[in-house]
């Protein structure tokens, strides 16, 4: 019986405490590990005493602390913490968010295809995803779904949307949809599908033979689809090149390399990373050579573009392949590989640094921590949110491109051309911008209702030869005087050509479409102005 009673003891004691179990047996195995390891590393010491301290620590905390500790949620904190230590970029992703960062980078997904926000309570379509279930049926953007499977979709939330309405493909999904200007709710049948999640988000010709793509990330099919398009502009009369990388994060080296294998000859050095374990150096070559090696290139950057975006404009300016134009980038040049954990979770970790051809470090500092490091994108004088021009070029670290060209390094990619970005709000256009959810969609839609004339016009007539009424200022104020409180009209009417450029993309988007929409923002664009009348100085570049 006695022994029966310390068994139950025992694994009592074992099911309190799986967690903190398994962790005391990793530090032991980790401990052994750098025993083994003292032969390559004169610093295995130290590191050996802050694992007998870490364990010791969890001990203490085990036996002694006020309440029961949620050792899974203590530990995520820990292994955060850990690699926050180390740069701004390592990290540790939990399950679920691996899953959906995957999923995200993956290209693919299954279920109807929308995009959409929820506006008033209610799922609103923004826009169907071209070649989607969504659009098959019919919907449109500004429908609203009232029910989804029978059940209301009244203040239903994101995550929500998600869990109801992808699915494996091939099953359906039944909604109840209420559209603008029709009088009664109607029901509508979707059979999931796959739905591709598009990296090149708008490829057109701006106007003569200029083309223009904008890439929003490197995933896993974008150079595919970058490639795509190019052969699409090249058939429509494309000459010249805007490749617009503003506001994109990075993602997967190797398709940032086979972007760049569109434009030069085969062998070409695009990029090199270095690290402190000689697996981590490589070297990156052009493998083919290029259809587009002669066509006039430009690069759009600013500071929210990084990693794979600045290997791409660092490879075009080092090289003298075409100009970069718009504001120094992130300076995100950490190459991060990424280890499955044993419970569904990962860690990614740093394990080289990325340079261009000439030698720059993409990398900006970090020595100061990552709170600093991130604060700088807001507050410096190139900050994405101030309109300064780079100030810091005389103490930047100069090197050559392969004609001889001066270019800077010490972090980020310096444009060649530096151009301050478009508005800087009044107060109450600001206040509109951060308080107003979708107000200018909203707006838009309740203008085309009362002016359908403009779903008759050619697109290109629209977003270069339309104007606004006297009224429309007066119209939209009327509208959000309605949601946002404290709005001066003499704020809008100084704003009127960043409120309008708003409006009518919305417009232009739920008339025609993506590419529509970012084609009319580009009208109102003063770095894409500047890209446009150095065509034949990206030219020259070439030439060299």
């Amino acid at each position: 019986m006695e022994k029966l009673n310390i068994t139950n003891k025992i694994g009592k004691f074992m099911k309190r405490n799986k967690i903190l179990l398994i962790v005391l047996s990793l530090v032991i195995i980790v401990s052994i590990s750098l025993i083994q390891l003292s032969k390559v590393s004169g610093k295995t010491d130290d590191l050996y005493l802050k694992m007998k301290v870490f364990s010791d620590i969890m001990a203490i905390i085990n036996e002694n602390y006020v309440e029961n500790v949620e050792w899974e949620d203590t530990m995520e904190g820990a292994y955060r913490g850990l690699l926050e230590e180390l740069d701004p970029h390592s990290v540790y992703i939990e399950k679920k968010d691996r899953e959906k960062i995957e999923e995200d980078f993956k290209g693919e997904f299954q279920g109807i295809g929308i995009e959409f926000d929820i506006i008033d309570g209610y799922i609103t379509v923004i826009s169907p995803i071209v070649g989607t279930p969504s659009e098959k049926v019919g919907l449109q953007s500004g429908d609203k779904f009232i029910e989804i499977n029978g059940e209301s979709a009244y203040k239903i939330t994101k995550k929500e949307t998600f869990n109801k309405l992808r699915g494996k493909k091939g099953t359906k999904v039944e909604l109840k949809v209420k559209r603008p200007n029709v009088k009664e709710p109607f029901d509508v049948e979707i059979i999931r599908d796959d739905i591709p999640i598009y990296s090149v988000i708008a490829k057109f010709i701006y106007e003569k033979d200029v083309g223009y793509i904008k890439v929003n990330r490197f995933a896993a099919e974008t150079s595919d689809e970058f490639r795509q398009a190019l052969k699409e502009l090249k058939e429509k009369g494309m000459k010249s090149l805007v490749l617009d990388l503003r506001n994109n994060g990075g993602g997967y080296l190797h398709q940032a390399v086979e972007m760049l294998d569109n434009f030069f000859n085969k062998g070409v050095k695009l990029v090199y990373t270095k690290g402190r374990i000689s697996n981590s150096n490589e070297e990156y070559f052009s493998k083919t050579t290029g259809k587009y090696t002669d066509i006039p290139l430009i690069i759009l950057i600013n500071r929210a573009s990084a990693s794979a975006s600045e290997v791409v404009s660092g490879a075009i300016q080092d090289l003298d392949r075409g100009l970069v134009i718009g504001k120094t980038s992130f300076g995100k040049g950490l190459v991060q590989r990424q280890w499955k954990l044993r419970d569904g979770s990962a860690l990614r970790i740093t394990i080289a640094k990325y340079y261009t051809p000439s030698g720059r470090l993409i990398q900006r500092p970090y020595e100061e921590g990552t709170y600093k490091y991130y604060e700088t994108i807001y507050t410096s004088p190139d900050s994405v949110f101030s309109d300064s021009l780079d100030s810091e070029e005389h103490v930047r670290p100069k090197f050559t491109t392969k004609s001889g060209r001066e270019v800077y390094g010490g972090g980020g990619i310096t444009p060649d051309i530096k151009v301050k970005s478009d508005y800087d709000p009044k107060k109450s256009t600001a206040k509109i911008i951060r308080k107003s959810y979708r107000s200018f969609f909203k707006f838009a839609q309740k203008y085309l209702e009362k002016n359908p004339k403009y779903n008759e016009i050619k697109v290109d007539d629209y977003i270069f030869n339309v104007e606004f009424s006297e009224t429309f200022i007066s119209d939209f104020y009327e509208y959000i005087d309605q949601s946002v409180e404290g709005i001066n009209i003499d704020d809008l009417k100084k704003d009127r050509s960043l409120i309008e450029m708003q409006v009518k993309s919305e417009m232009a988007k739920i008339i025609w479409g993506n590419n529509a929409f970012w084609k009319t923002r580009l009208t109102y664009d003063k770095q894409f102005e500047k890209a446009f009348i150095s065509i034949e100085n990206a030219k020259k570049i070439t030439e060299l």
